[in-house]
């Protein structure tokens, strides 16, 4: 009988852990999935005017070029600190 409570007992809390471990994991995923779609609406301009194409097409050209010189500064700081050390 105490043997039998002690087996339901560490089934009871695998199956706990296991569950948290899942919610955990989705999380996760779903967290990152956001982070992407926002991401994507940012750089679509989605939050900008769509019955102003000019504004529309220029919000979306500025946030490409600053993404592009974003990931040009970041380059160069990486080749000037692997050219340094």
């Amino acid at each position: 009988m105490v043997g039998n409570r002690k087996s339901d007992n560490r089934e009871t809390e695998s199956r706990r852990i296991l569950d948290r471990v899942g919610r955990e994991s989705t999380a996760d995923h779903g967290m990152v999935a956001r982070g992407v779609e926002r991401t994507k609406k940012h750089l679509s301009a989605a939050d900008a005017d769509h019955a102003d194409s000019i504004e529309l097409w220029g919000t979306r050209i500025g946030r490409a070029l600053a993404l592009l010189l974003m990931a040009a500064a970041i380059i160069w700081l990486l080749v000037y600190i692997a050219g340094t050390a």
